[in-house]
């Protein structure tokens, strides 16, 4: 299963200029990392996504179902930046609570919780309170929380900003897991966040796809002389770049 976009268009105001025109794009299998500037579009690309926006125009789908269906966003989950804790609650209960909001009996709500705890590594966290989790833990909390019930799809708005680079890399870890079952689509602003990782990369800019591909595509664009260590940076800049130009 797999969204896709046809012809979206979208602004935040019936005024305003739209962030998207007439954009359309198919999310691949595995993990893709979203890159783009600030205002590049990527948040609200992830809104439309997860079906809480809709487009003045076109259509979004998982397959054939429109996001405006309930079972579109039963399949669709999505994780904003900021996972907030809910200090009453324990890991595996914030779980279960999050499945019983979408529609999961109690009880196969808290039995699924503890799977969903298992595939993100907090399984000895299961019985703590969420306000005493690391920062890498609650956004493992809330990668839990979208697979509860059964995701489809995941939507990642800046999960690793503000992580140590040890917790980048067991976030990352978990990411890799998963990518078997669930389609990953995850948006940053730091070209190391997986870029180099990734099955797939989508650079956006100004609402518009300046490239997607293989990862192995994507860092074709690094030049020659640049250090193995920094090419997805170089490539991402290289891609601006020529966009850039080319606008000029």
């Amino acid at each position: 299963m797999t969204i896709r976009f046809d012809n979206v268009t979208y602004a935040y105001r019936r005024w305003n200029r739209p962030i998207l025109t007439d954009f359309t794009y198919s999310l691949p299998a595995g993990l893709t990392v979203l890159l783009g500037p600030n205002g590049a579009g990527k948040s609200t690309l992830l809104k439309l996504a997860a079906g809480t926006v809709r487009p003045a125009h076109g259509t979004i789908t998982l397959d054939d179902v429109p996001s405006t269906a309930r079972s579109y966003r039963h399949a669709v989950g999505w994780l904003p930046q900021h996972v907030q804790p809910m200090p009453q609650l324990t890991a595996r209960e914030y779980v279960a609570y999050t499945g019983w909001l979408k529609g999961m009996a109690t009880s196969t709500a808290h039995e699924k919780a503890a799977t969903a705890l298992e595939r993100v590594d907090l399984t000895e966290q299961a019985e703590v309170k969420t306000h005493r989790l690391s920062g890498g833990q609650l956004r493992r909390l809330g990668v839990a929380a979208t697979l509860v019930h059964d995701t489809q799809v995941l939507l990642l708005d800046e999960p690793t900003a503000g992580l140590d680079p040890q917790q980048r890399r067991t976030f990352r870890n978990v990411l890799a897991s998963l990518t078997d079952q669930v389609r990953i689509l995850m948006s940053t602003h730091d070209t190391q966040d997986l870029a180099e990782e990734a099955d797939h990369v989508t650079v956006l800019r100004a609402g518009r796809i300046l490239h997607t591909g293989t990862s192995k595509e994507f860092l074709a664009h690094t030049p020659a002389s640049v250090a193995p260590g920094r090419a997805a940076e170089a490539a991402y800049t290289a891609i601006l770049n020529r966009d850039g130009n080319a606008s000029g």
